[in-house]
């Protein structure tokens, strides 16, 4: 398996400078985070080459990209016609960004229906909304991956299991989950049970975050700080030989001093992940 890294916890950085500096720490893989000031909207269409060069130069890929979203600029489930179909429009331009910097998956997050709204309407416009941006990628060589969430940040897709629905619902087309190991925690979900079950389908393609908690908040704290016993996890991917990427996602406290905290991300990914 590889290992990568979001470019958020660079988030006082330029883009480039987060692929030298993740680059220089061991890394073979960014997720480029599609918010300002990196790869917003039509932000870097000038730099968009000299990103190219700086990838292939590190010989480094992009394995997801992961549009801006929860609660802002996109809000997917809304009822509000005028933002939902906004939000649809701005994951359609960060699929843009994500193909033509060559990123196999892009990540949809479900968003929050808001207080007093019906959640089976919500999920109906969260649907409408996958299924429109599946038919735009659908001559496109990307695949859009349903990240489950947590209370905090979601109350319609909170599992894989919630996840697998939606995809049903859809139809598989270009779907597939991303499960981010810190929901999983907060949601006590099982690691093992849930990746056998998603392998069993044998046609739904998966990707993982992964971040460290202690089951009260989703805190993105670096692997082996948190409470969470990452040990099924490893033992099952390597039953499976999961040959994808393994992506880490540090949150905002790190962006102060973001090198101490990927050099220490990446020496306990590959101790623990690739033994």
């Amino acid at each position: 398996m590889k290992i990568s890294q979001s470019s958020f916890v660079y988030f006082n950085y330029s883009i480039q400078d987060a692929i030298r500096h993740l680059a220089h720490y061991g890394y073979k893989g960014i997720e480029l985070w599609g918010g300002r000031p990196h790869v917003y909207g039509h932000d870097l269409d000038t730099q968009l080459e000299e990103i190219k060069v700086l990838l292939n130069k590190y010989n480094m890929v992009v394995p997801n990209f992961i549009p801006a979203q929860y609660r802002y600029p996109s809000i997917l489930s809304s009822l509000n016609e005028v933002i939902r179909k906004d939000s649809v429009r701005y994951v359609s331009s960060a699929i843009d960004n994500a193909v033509k910097l060559g990123a196999p998956y892009v990540s949809l997050c479900p968003g929050m229906a808001l207080k007093g709204e019906n959640l089976k309407v919500a999920w109906a416009q969260l649907r409408k909304s996958f299924t429109e941006l599946v038919r735009y990628v659908e001559d496109k060589p990307v695949t859009l991956i349903i990240e489950p969430a947590n209370r905090f940040e979601t109350n319609l897709i909170l599992t894989a299991k919630d996840a697998l629905r939606m995809i049903n619902e859809i139809g598989l087309g270009k779907l597939g989950i991303l499960l981010d190991i810190g929901h999983m925690n907060l949601n006590g979900e099982d690691f093992k049970e849930t990746i056998e079950t998603i392998t069993r389908l044998g046609n739904v393609p998966f990707h993982i975050h992964i971040d460290d908690n202690h089951g009260d908040a989703d805190a993105h704290l670096i692997p082996g700080e948190g409470g969470i016993d990452f040990s099924s996890l490893a033992r099952t991917l390597k039953v499976i030989d999961y040959q994808g990427f393994i992506s880490a996602e540090l949150g905002f406290q790190y962006t102060g001093d973001p090198d101490s905290a990927v050099e220490k991300t990446y020496h306990w990914l590959v101790e623990n992940f690739r033994k």
